[in-house]
C-alpha cells in the first residue's frame, strides 16, 4: 500500500507547477463567474417580478439578444487578436471586455422596463464578444506543456465550486436584503475580477 502511495504521488504531483498566468486568469474567472452565479440561477424570477412588463417573453428574449450579439462579434473579434503580433491587444481587449461585463452588473441595478434589459444584455454581448475569445487565446499560449489537461482541469473545477456556493447565496441575498444587494455583489465581485488581470501585465508586456 506504501508503495502503492508513493506511485500514485509520482505520477500525479511530480514537479507540478502552475504558472503565474494561468493562476491569475483562473482568480479572476472565479471572481467574475461566482459574481454572475450570484443572480443567473434567479434572473428569471427577478425579469418577471422586478421588471414592469416583465413576463417570460423577455426572459428568452434577452438570453437571444445577448447570444446574438456575442456570436456576431466574437468570430472578428478572436481574427482580429490573431492577426496582430503579440498579446497586447490581445490582453486589453480582455481588461476591455471584463469591465463591460462589470459595468453590466452595476446598469442591473437601474433596470425597470423590458428595453433596460435588452440594453443591457446588448452590452453584456458585447463584453462577452471582447473578453472571450482573448481569454482564451492567452490562456492557451501560456498553458504549460504536458500539463494541459490538469490546467483546463483546476480552471473547470475552481469556477464551478465558485458558481456552486454562490448559486444559492444569491437567492438568499435577494430574500433577505433586496435585488439591489445581488447586483452591487455582482459588480464588486466582477470589478475584483477585472482587477486581478493586471497580474498578467507583465508578462503580457514581455511578449
Amino acid at each position: 500500500m506504501q508503495i502503492n502511495m508513493r506511485r500514485i504521488k509520482t505520477i500525479y504531483f511530480r514537479n507540478l507547477h502552475v504558472n503565474p498566468v494561468i493562476k491569475f486568469l483562473t482568480y479572476s474567472d472565479i471572481l467574475m463567474l461566482s459574481g454572475w452565479g450570484l443572480i443567473n440561477p434567479i434572473i428569471a424570477v427577478y425579469f418577471t417580478d422586478q421588471v414592469k412588463g416583465g413576463d417570460l417573453t423577455l426572459v428568452g428574449l434577452s438570453s437571444t439578444v445577448y447570444f446574438l450579439v456575442k456570436s456576431f462579434l466574437q468570430i472578428p473579434i478572436a481574427r482580429y487578436i490573431d492577426y496582430k503580433k503579440g498579446e497586447r491587444d490581445d490582453y486589453w481587449l480582455l481588461v476591455l471586455g471584463s469591465f463591460v461585463i462589470t459595468l453590466c452588473g452595476f446598469m442591473y441595478i437601474f433596470v425597470s422596463l423590458p428595453w433596460h434589459v435588452y440594453a443591457v444584455q446588448f452590452l453584456y454581448g458585447i463584453g462577452g464578444a471582447l473578453a472571450y475569445p482573448s481569454w482564451q487565446a492567452i490562456f492557451t499560449r501560456h498553458i504549460d506543456r504536458n500539463e494541459e489537461g490538469f490546467e483546463w482541469s483546476l480552471y473547470y473545477t475552481s469556477t464551478d465550486l465558485g458558481s456552486a456556493l454562490t448559486a444559492g447565496l444569491g437567492s438568499l441575498i435577494a430574500t433577505v436584503f433586496g435585488y439591489y444587494w445581488v447586483f452591487l455583489c455582482v459588480g464588486f465581485a466582477s470589478l475584483l475580477g477585472t482587477a486581478l488581470l493586471m497580474g498578467i501585465y507583465l508578462d503580457i508586456r514581455k511578449k
